[in-house]
């Protein structure tokens, strides 16, 4: 492999890790965000606080979907640099991410990211979550254990 060729790759790859940086950041702001939301209910306790946090946590999953997007492009165009793959050919230096859609493959669609089963895990658990705890939150009272 030549010199421009392992200068290119590296470049690429811190690309990846700052994108899998801010995602892992996201994640970290959605959680301490929701952590933020239980403490204002424990001092205030009325139940939406917690539901207060739900949009947040689409809007969240919504960004960090996109930045998972915008690494998936990058994988591709390292992955046909190296030949693991060939959606496009790719010049020394050059990082065509417009060419890596959803017409090269299903992996560059934004709502196969947005669905994706690491998405989905994270989010949606939280959510309903958030929603089970404040409806529990809201009926304590009609709940009865005999």
């Amino acid at each position: 492999m030549d010199e421009d060729k392992r200068k290119h790759l590296e470049f690429i790859q811190n690309i990846i890790t700052r994108f899998n940086t801010n995602s892992f950041q996201i994640k970290g702001i959605a959680v301490a965000i929701l952590t933020g939301l239980f403490a204002v209910y424990a001092t205030t306790p009325k139940v939406i606080f917690i539901l207060i946090g739900i949009p947040p946590l689409i809007i969240f999953w919504g960004i960090n979907s996109y930045y998972l997007l915008q690494e998936r492009k990058f994988r591709g165009i390292y992955n046909d640099i190296t030949g693991l793959t060939n959606y496009n050919s790719v010049n020394s230096y050059e990082m065509p991410v417009k060419k890596y859609t959803k017409a090269k493959h299903r992996q560059f669609n934004y709502w196969d990211v947005v669905f994706s089963s690491t998405m989905i895990w994270f989010y949606l658990s939280l959510i309903i979550l958030m929603t089970l705890i404040s409806l529990l939150l809201k009926f304590k009272y009609c709940i009865t254990f005999n």
